[in-house]
């Protein structure tokens, strides 16, 4: 397994092996073992599958707050995306900063998006699919997001058309959201 650090603090870029043949490809996409060795301690309790039908498909930027907060560990298992991640922790160096990573199901990598993070990705690809676990079951009260295209992150996504939620569109800036990390 290979862990790439990014330019944010504690969020990776995980690489596990994959073995590939005339058949395809095996690889264990999560082994507690190896993910201990490798630093990653957090204790995954709930899977979540989303299927996104169109290309430019756009899901976040959502975090829960604590003592609900969720670390997640995040994978493209088929069509590709663009997922972002955007510092919320007040007292770090990277606060209100955001990093963009392609996961697909041809490069087959992972992020680790800690605590304190939060997340959001738009699909490249029609009919996309992605899995993440989470180290916290979810909780409505505790559920929040900033909004996807606020000028002051200046996200720059891949796309000028998205689909959006309704609970996506509503989401305040990163100055009027709630967050306490």
């Amino acid at each position: 397994m290979n862990l790439i650090e990014t330019k944010l603090p504690g969020v990776l870029i995980v690489e596990t092996d994959v073995f590939g043949d005339n058949r395809g490809f095996f690889t264990e996409s999560y082994n507690e073992q190896k993910f201990r060795e490798a630093g990653i301690e957090h204790a995954f309790i709930q899977d979540n599958h989303s299927l996104s039908q169109e290309a430019g498909t756009l899901r976040g930027l959502h975090y829960q707050l604590a003592p609900k907060a969720q670390t997640k560990l995040v994978r493209c298992v088929s069509g590709a995306i663009y997922d972002v991640v955007v510092d919320l922790r007040r007292q770090s160096p990277t606060f209100g900063q955001w990093q963009g990573f392609i996961l697909s199901e041809s490069n087959k990598r992972q992020l680790l998006v800690p605590k304190g993070f939060a997340h959001g990705f738009c699909t490249l690809a029609a009919h996309t699919q992605v899995m993440y676990k989470v180290d916290e079951y979810y909780s409505k009260e505790h559920d929040r997001g900033i909004r996807w295209d606020d000028p002051e992150l200046g996200i720059d996504w891949p796309t000028q058309r998205v689909v959006l939620s309704d609970k996506d569109r509503q989401h305040p800036g990163l100055q009027e959201a709630e967050h306490h990390f």
